[in-house]
């Protein structure tokens, strides 16, 4: 009666443990498929995720909009990710490079040009995509989705610490 009781006990704790690594696989994937499906926008002031259900949401975009969405996300959110580090690679390189003790110029001018030429190709994919989500926006959703793209096309402010210090004792 014992050892019955101990199997019948170990079966519902393996069924429990089966169940958990199950739920745990859907939730990784789920969580997986919403990443895949995320843009970042970052600003200054912080970090726009722009994903599924962001435009589903906020925007109120339908199946069909949100098919769209998917599409148009698809082909830019590779590119601008790819873009992204590579900015951040050579920025990274053009640092390493300033604190030697005779750094090269000319790779560090070498490096300023490939930085301006993949910021310049990340600008044009963001707008190429910006265009694709207007075109599928009503009239109510395109306002909303300017409000949020428009971060990405602001003046990049250079402000000293004296000078944020001064606004903040505004």
């Amino acid at each position: 009666m014992t050892k019955t009781r101990i199997l019948t006990w170990l079966v519902v704790l393996l069924v429990v443990i089966n169940a958990v690594t199950i739920g745990t696989i859907l939730y990784h994937n789920y969580r997986e498929n919403l990443r895949k499906e995320t843009v970042v926008i970052r600003t200054g002031s912080g970090e726009n995720m722009l994903n599924g259900r962001f435009f589903r949401q906020t925007l109120g975009f339908n199946n069909e909009q949100m098919n769209a969405f998917r599409k148009a996300n698809h082909n830019f959110r590779p590119l601008a990710m790819s873009l992204t580090a590579g900015i951040d690679s050579l920025k990274h390189e053009m640092f390493v490079e300033l604190q030697k003790p005779a750094s090269d110029t000319v790779k560090l001018n070498n490096m300023s040009v490939r930085i301006g030429g993949l910021h310049s190709q990340l600008k044009y994919e963001t707008y190429r995509f910006f265009l694709a989500m207007k075109g599928i926006c009503s009239q109510e959703q395109k306002s909303e989705l300017e409000k949020v793209f428009q971060p990405l096309f602001n003046n990049e402010k250079f402000t000293s610490p004296l000078n944020q210090q001064r606004m903040r004792n505004r």
